[in-house]
């Protein structure tokens, strides 16, 4: 019997490629990264060897917990390679989840900026938003 596979990193930025919009393209590559990924608090901490800067190849072998830069790493890298986002459409914010430091994306469609944050998708905070303060 042989395990499930989850598609390679091509296989998704040719998924996105396909989409016929930014946006569809921006929450599919959302839903993927949520559904493969998850934050979390403890982790943070206990992982911390984990948030130093590795190829996207190389985060996308894994499953489970990603420090919010990891996220946004994917993110980026999905967006760009998908052809449907330019370098300057995808920028990083960095702000507060109380006393800790957080990292989300800020990604424009058309003439607006939409905040997002997958890490903190975990928690409640849905497409459109980003963990802040004690909103996580």
């Amino acid at each position: 019997m042989s395990l499930p596979t989850s598609p390679s990193i091509g296989e998704v930025v040719a998924e996105l490629s396909a989409t016929t919009s930014q946006e569809e393209c921006l929450q599919r590559a959302y839903d993927i990264l949520a559904t493969k990924y998850h934050g979390g608090h403890g982790k943070t901490y206990t992982r911390i060897w984990r948030l130093w800067p590795q190829a996207p190849e190389k985060l996308w072998t894994k499953s489970g917990f990603l420090h919010c830069t990891n996220f946004n790493r994917l993110l980026r890298t999905l967006l760009l390679r998908s052809g449907k986002f330019r370098a300057e459409d995808v920028r990083t914010r960095w702000t507060l989840i109380a006393i800790s430091p957080h990292q989300y994306s800020r990604v424009r469609i058309g003439d607006r900026w939409i905040n997002v944050d997958v890490w903190a998708n975990t928690f409640g905070i849905r497409f459109g938003d980003y963990a802040h303060g004690f909103h996580y």
